[in-house]
């Protein structure tokens, strides 16, 4: 069985969200936050501290946005991936990417010099400065939504779901007021998925 190591709200998140909407057995372990810091015993499994962490047999993933691309091609066929021979192949390779190294990353900068270091070692003007990079970088998705509903393949995939986390971010962060209509609306219909609302059933009831 698949295993899966959490953090609530964390980039694992978009693991738990892509096991949910694949419909596949997996056994969640719901860590605090940090888990390296909190959970010292985890560094036995990984060495990083970091989450996620996805076991798959013999397979041990980390990185948050290419397990749902491993999921979808892993235990595919599945609408879920956007196959080779798809005009959309590369869109969909690049908003997997784009997803955590330009919208997830300088939030994580939002998000240390904020809330987790102590007050003394906070920087408003990091937090500021990092907020705006993430908003400006929103730009290009407003503009891919304006004459779509999802980013690829006239379909929801695992793209939706990368995405999708780094706007979940964004709003535990109090940056959503400044989302455009588009992305608004855009965030409106990927939390009304049956599988969003499992994954945060399943690490509510964990």
């Amino acid at each position: 069985m698949i295993e899966l190591y959490h953090c609530v709200d964390a980039r694992s998140f978009r693991a738990l969200w892509a096991l949910e909407e694949m419909g596949l057995n997996y056994r969640l372990h719901l860590l605090p936050f940090p888990p390296r810091i909190l959970r010292p015993d985890y560094l036995q499994e990984n060495p990083l501290g970091t989450i996620p962490l996805m076991i798959d047999g013999e397979v041990r993933m980390t990185e948050s946005a290419a397990i749902p691309q491993y999921l979808a091609t892993r235990y595919g066929p599945s609408p879920l991936a956007v196959g080779v021979e798809e005009p959309d192949y590369g869109p969909w390779l690049d908003w997997l990417h784009r997803s955590e190294a330009t919208l997830t990353f300088p939030q994580t900068i939002v998000l240390r010099y904020t809330r987790l270091e102590p007050e003394a070692r906070r920087l408003k003007q990091a937090a500021d400065d990092y907020a705006q990079w993430f908003l400006s970088r929103l730009r290009h998705l407003t503009r891919a939504l304006a004459d779509r509903e999802w980013l690829c393949a006239g379909r929801f995939t695992m793209a939706d779901i990368c995405v999708g986390y780094a706007l979940l971010l964004a709003r535990d962060l109090g940056l959503d007021h400044k989302f455009s209509p588009e992305i608004s609306a855009y965030w409106e219909r990927l939390a009304a998925r049956p599988g969003f609302q499992a994954a945060k059933a399943a690490q509510a009831q964990a």
